[in-house]
């Protein structure tokens, strides 16, 4: 019997992660109050039909694909609707978050009575019949969202206990998303002291490799920024017992919450990066 699927919200990772499910036969739902015009567009898209509180937990599975610092209130919104249904779904929070945080929501949804899996995603929205974008999993009940793996989603289970998938998002994105704030950050300060072209001159010479992956990550960044100041704050925490690491990652919050700023506003600090990544020609 398939499983019937909540997935909220409909953001691009959201939409994509319900897209890959809905063209493999399964029923997609998701809450759409108070949504805006993209949002509702990209639920339409990824054949998502709107539902209530009730009818969301009344699901199999419930998918949490949230900016991180929302995670918690949807847990919290739905534990009313979850402690009123009579089947209880699994409840699968993939929010780039803290397992700190992350037991804090899985209390939320444990003491509705519901089934609560740590989830982290690593990669980009996912397309059908790709496995380039992983959905991990950990805790006792993994399994029981995994099953989701065979109608289109690749969800492998990260041994260790609630948590586990969680710290690999955050180690994983601590790196990616870490040094996209860092080599941000210094090549605003090239440009702002003239050697802009001099030190991409040297990078494309010296680190093509490096070079090519940042001419590819950084305009992605810009409209990514806003979702990444929580993220970033949830990686200093992840890292908290490292008082200098932590440190790091707060500036690269900080530094995200300016580059969000200037991509909605002025867009000076955000050109100054698309032309130290531009091609040529």
């Amino acid at each position: 019997m398939q499983p019937i699927v909540a997935v909220i919200a409909q953001g691009m990772m959201g939409s994509a992660v319900a897209n890959c499910l809905t063209v493999n036969g399964i029923e997609v739902r998701t809450s759409l109050d108070g949504r805006g015009p993209d949002s509702l567009a990209r639920a339409k898209a990824a054949g998502m039909t709107a539902a209530s509180d009730a009818q969301i937990a009344a699901c199999d599975i419930i998918l949490s694909i949230l900016p991180p610092g929302s995670a918690l209130a949807l847990a919290e919104k739905l534990a009313p609707a979850l402690r009123a249904a009579a089947k209880k779904p699994v409840y699968v929070d993939c929010n780039a978050l803290d397992p700190a945080s992350v037991l804090r929501i899985a209390r939320v949804v444990e003491e509705s009575g519901a089934t609560f899996v740590d989830g982290g995603i690593i990669g980009g929205p996912p397309e059908p019949g790709s496995k380039a974008t992983k959905i991990y999993l950990s805790g006792p009940d993994a399994a029981k969202a995994a099953v989701l793996e065979n109608f289109g989603l690749y969800m492998p289970i990260q041994p260790g206990p609630i948590g586990a998938a969680s710290a690999m998002k955050m180690s994983y994105a601590g790196i990616t998303k870490g040094f996209t704030a860092l080599a941000a950050g210094m090549m605003l300060a090239a440009t702002r002291a003239g050697t802009a072209e001099a030190l991409k001159a040297e990078l494309s010479s010296s680190q093509p490799a490096l070079y090519g992956w940042l001419s590819r990550s950084m305009p992605r960044m810009y409209s990514k920024a806003y979702r990444w100041v929580a993220e970033m704050e949830e990686i200093a925490a992840f890292v908290g017992e490292d008082p200098a690491a932590a440190k790091f990652y707060q500036g690269a919050a900080e530094l995200y919450t300016r580059i969000a700023a200037d991509f909605e506003g002025p867009n000076k600090e955000t050109a100054m990066l698309e032309a130290f990544v531009a091609k040529k020609g």
